[in-house]
């Protein structure tokens, strides 16, 4: 009986999940970005990324943001070695279950 549980529960988030739009993302805070050169460079390694369904910087916030495809993962070390080797520092980083939209709707809703 439990082992049937898990698999509903297990379908049911992974439907809930392709449903919304549910994107797990890697968010830092990052130093020493100063301009829209600096942004667009950041975003146009990230997006090379396999691993990667979009990227996003804010210079404003000093925010970047990876967004990951469905199933698919990136260790913090490598995402930290992709900005630390484009020339910046990351103050701090984490993996968080939203969007790039999510965040971006976030940010304007809290100026």
């Amino acid at each position: 009986m439990m082992k049937k549980l898990m698999i509903v529960i297990f379908l049911l988030t992974a439907f809930l999940q392709a449903s919304v739009g549910f994107a797990a993302s890697i968010k830092a805070e990052v130093n020493g970005m100063v301009c829209a050169f600096c942004a667009k460079g950041i975003e146009k390694k990230l997006n090379a990324m396999p691993e990667a369904k979009g990227a996003f910087v804010n210079l404003k916030r000093r925010i970047v943001v990876l967004e990951l495809k469905e199933q698919q993962d990136v260790p913090l070390t490598t995402f930290e070695q992709v900005i630390t080797d484009a020339g910046y520092t990351i103050s701090k980083v984490q993996k968080v279950e939203q969007s790039i939209e999510a965040i971006k709707t976030e940010m304007k809703a809290n100026p």
